[in-house]
């Protein structure tokens, strides 16, 4: 699924050739098709390295808004819950242990499973940073870098968060390769 508001890397062979919202690129990467026709179009999301594949001549620029009079909408009845709040129903699976302890908990089980989970959230925030940004990494440099000198050496160095080494390893590639690589490792190093 794309995301219209991510921005996208895209690359023909080994050259980047542009950065961007969709919308934004499609035209550079239109005329690169159109001019060059061994081009080898890969387009990465930046947020997660995930390979895209996208149909450049199906993309078309922001439709102006216009004003628009609408009907007002029938009110639907209110269903229960807190669909306002973005609240979803989901089924888990506990032992009667610990659907004991969280009933005793003030506010009952929901509550202190959002508690249980938000502070989880806020003491893995280091670790899930360097985790997600390994991942895109890794996700592009296998799909663009698998056959660079030294390629399982700077995986290592990125799953070990050695960052000397994994540039250095990195240096020998394309250039607009071992740019956007570190771009991507900096969460890495930095986490």
């Amino acid at each position: 699924m794309l995301v219209e508001q991510s921005s996208y890397t895209v690359f023909n062979h080994q050259r980047r050739i542009a950065t961007g919202a969709l919308t934004q690129i499609a035209s550079q990467v239109q005329q690169v098709i159109t001019t060059d026709p061994q081009a080898q179009i890969l387009a990465f999301a930046d947020d997660t390295g995930i390979q895209t594949d996208v149909n450049w001549f199906e993309i078309q620029k922001p439709l102006e808004l216009h004003a628009t009079i609408q009907e007002p909408e029938e009110e639907q009845p209110r269903k229960a819950g807190r669909p306002k709040l973005g609240v979803v129903a989901r089924e888990i699976t506990l032992l009667p242990r610990h659907w004991e302890w969280l009933n005793q908990q003030s506010g009952g089980a929901s509550v202190a499973l959002r508690k249980l989970v938000e502070e989880a959230r806020r003491e893995n925030e280091g670790k899930d940073r360097i985790k997600r940004a390994q991942e895109a990494t890794y996700r592009v440099m296998t799909a663009i870098a698998g056959n660079e000198a030294g390629f399982e050496e700077a995986l290592r160095a990125l799953y070990a968060g050695n960052r000397v080494q994994f540039e250095q390893i990195v240096q020998t590639w394309p250039v607009d390769i071992q740019t956007y690589l570190n771009q991507l490792a900096v969460n890495v190093f930095t986490g």
